[in-house]
This record gives C-alpha cells, structure tokens and sequence, in this order.
C-alpha cells in the first residue's frame, strides 16, 4: 500500500498550473485564447500527449497519406500551423521567451522543412500507388535521370553553396550566439539541456541508464542502420517511391525516427523545464516548482508490495542476494528480448518469418523489440513511476 500511495502522489503532482501564472501580460488580451491554452498545458504532458495525440496522429498520416498528400490540404495543414505555432507568441508572454531562443530556432527550422520532406516523399508515394493499382507506369519509368557533372551539377552546387552562406551570414547577424557564462560548478543552468539535436538523447537518459541511453541504444541505431540494406532485401520500392508496397519497413523507420526522435526533442524543447520538470508551452517556467519524484524499481513492486515482504538482502539470502532480488526483473527484460521475437515469428509476423529466413528475421525482431521497449519504460514510468526493470548498483548494471 505504501508504494502504490507514492505512485498515486506522483500522478496528482503533474497537475499543470494556469498559464498567466507568470504575471506576464500577453501582446494581446483574448479572454478565449486563455482557456485554450490552459487546456493545451494541462493535457500536453507526455503520459497523455505522446499516447493519444502524437501515436494517433502519426497513424493518421499513414492511413490518410493519399488525402494529406494533396496540394490544397496540405497547404491548408500548413497555413493552420503557421497561424498556431507563430500566432501563439502573440497571446502566449512564455511561449514567446520558448520560441525566440537562439537556440530553439533550429527547432522551427527542423519542424518546417521535416514537413515539407514528408510531403513530398509521401505524395510521390500516393502518385505511384495509385498508377500501381491502375496498371499505369510509374513516375519515374522512362525518365532520364543523368546529369552531367560539368556544368550542371558544379552550377546546382555553387548556387546551393552561395545560398546556404548567405542564410548563415543573415542568421548570425539577427540571432546572438547561444553562449552563457564560464561554466560554474556552483551555479549551473536549471533547466542544463544538451544541443537541440541531442535533446532526444538527453530524453532517453531519464529512462535508461547513462550506458544504456548514451552508449548501447546509439550504438544499436548505427548497427541497425548498416544492418537495414541486408536485412531488408525486398526489391520493390527500390528506386521510386510507394507507400503500398513498403508498409511495414516505412512505418517502423518513420516511428523511430518520428515518434522516438522528433517528439523528443519537441519535449525537450517545449516542455521539459527548471530541475527537469514537465511544464505546457504556454506555462511560466517555475523555478520553484517541486515534483516529489517516487520512482521505483520492478523488485519493489514484485518484494514490498506484490509479496509484502523486505528485499532480499545477503544476510537474507546470501551472496547471490542480488540475483534473488532482480530476478523477476530479469525474468521480464528476457522474455521481452528473446522470446517476444519468437513468438512474433509464430503469430503476427509468419509470413515475415517465412520469407526472410531465422537469422535475418531474428536480427530483424530483435533490433525491434529493443527499439519497443523504450515506448515502453517512458509509459510505465509515467503511469506506474517504474524506474528500472533490472537494478544492479553492485555491479553498475541497470535496465
């Protein structure tokens, strides 16, 4: 009972306090665009928004890519975007200290052109899809893609160069250097956030251990990367673009990249506050503001409160009292690694199974399984404060 009241006070202290609680007055005075914002402050943490706004919305995308894709929505999508992202500055004193850091400009400039990339790869998709079903050539059947490299290219290349300098030169000039002071051991930055490009990496940090989120998953994104081409064999796709035919390599690519690397960095970005607290984007960043953190490990669930009993100590159970003690833990992470793949080769995924063979499917499910496990711990420490699966102090081992 004790920890599930710690649990219970943790959820209650996410309560997200008014937007004009500052003292700021906004540029403009509308009485309705305060009650928006309260309500986007309130159910923007990450245990309600990542589960049921960003996911759904992602699904959305795929679902609906042929009806997003076309030029009238999409320009439509984008107007409404520009209004609420640069609109909000003008009723929003604290989103407007967010937005106009040097910086969180690369944020904005990351969320522009991601957009503009998505649209136009998925509606070269859609195009395609639709000539495939209708027996029609594909777009790029019959085209003549060859360039020459001298004068074509070297011109396309200088103008790129000169135009990216020029947007450097006018960036640096408008915008000051993101520089602070000497660092000081006695008075660090609150929030001390990491480059914008290394957010998610920081993010990941507060759900796995230091080696596990800085070190191992990284490395496992590289491995899988160069893994990708020799795994994946599929020959369509190869070559244009389609959506029909590379549904499930495009959909876990893009909720890596989408859903476990953008929408963290937006969290750290908009949301993520002083000592580390989750604050809405149109919140004063209360320095202040204490968030009592009661996070607990699966073998206090499964000793204190699943058997109501004292962990395993070695005057208890001996030298190996810390296996006793993690052992549901690791009962639990080696079911998720090595068993869920075998289970997916046996159910959702046999033709998958069929098709590439054991040792390229089980490459496949693992790098998978691992990747799902980081949804997994960020949910579980929102909804029940779970800290670790696996915790070995004794040994610096923790999962």
């Amino acid at each position: 009972m004790g920890m599930m009241s710690l649990a219970s006070g943790t959820m209650a202290s996410t309560t997200i306090l008014p937007t004009m609680a500052s003292g700021r007055d906004p540029i403009l005075e509308i009485p309705a665009a305060e009650t928006v914002m309260e309500v986007i402050n309130r159910y923007s943490v990450p245990e309600i928004s990542l589960p049921f706004v960003f996911v759904p919305l992602f699904f959305l995308m795929l679902l609906l890519y042929r009806r997003w894709t076309k030029p009238v929505v999409f320009a439509g999508m984008m107007v409404l975007f520009f209004a609420g992202y640069f609109g909000a500055m003008l009723v929003s004193y604290d989103y407007l200290q967010i937005i106009k850091k040097p910086d969180n400009v690369p944020i904005t400039i990351m969320l522009l052109s991601l957009s503009l990339c998505l649209w136009m790869a998925f509606r070269q998709a859609a195009r395609n899809d639709d000539r495939i079903r209708a027996g029609v050539p594909l777009i790029e059947e019959g085209k003549d893609d060859k360039v020459l490299v001298w004068p074509d290219l070297v011109y396309t290349e200088l103008i790129c160069i000169v135009l990216a300098s020029v947007l450097l030169i006018v960036w640096s000039i408008l915008l000051k250097a993101p520089l602070e002071s000497p660092a000081n051991p006695a008075g660090p930055p609150n929030p001390s956030k990491a480059p914008w490009y290394f957010l998610g990496l920081q993010e990941m940090l507060v759900y796995y251990d230091p080696w596990m989120a800085g070190v191992l998953l990284p490395g496992l994104i590289v491995v899988g990367l160069i893994a990708l081409p020799y795994i994946d064999t599929n020959p369509k796709g190869n070559g244009y673009y389609t959506f029909e035919q590379r549904k499930f390599a495009i959909t876990i690519w893009l909720f890596g990249f989408l859903i476990l690397w953008v929408v963290l960095i937006v969290f750290g970005t908009f949301l993520r506050g002083p000592n580390w607290n989750f604050f809405g984007p149109f919140e004063y960043w209360n320095a202040n503001q204490q968030v009592p953190l009661t996070n607990v490990n699966l073998s206090d669930y499964f000793w204190l409160w699943g058997l109501n009993k004292p962990l395993p100590t070695r005057e208890t159970h001996g030298a190996m009292y810390w296996l006793v003690r993690e052992l549901p833990g690791i009962f639990v992470v080696g079911a998720w690694i090595f068993v869920l793949p075998m289970v997916l080769a046996k159910t959702v995924m046999r033709r998958m199974y069929a098709e590439m063979g054991l040792v390229r499917f089980l490459i496949m499910a693992s790098l998978l399984v691992v990747m799902a496990m980081l949804p997994l711990k960020m949910v579980l420490r929102w909804v029940v404060t779970l800290k670790y699966f696996v915790y070995l102090p004794e040994f610096n081992l923790n999962y």
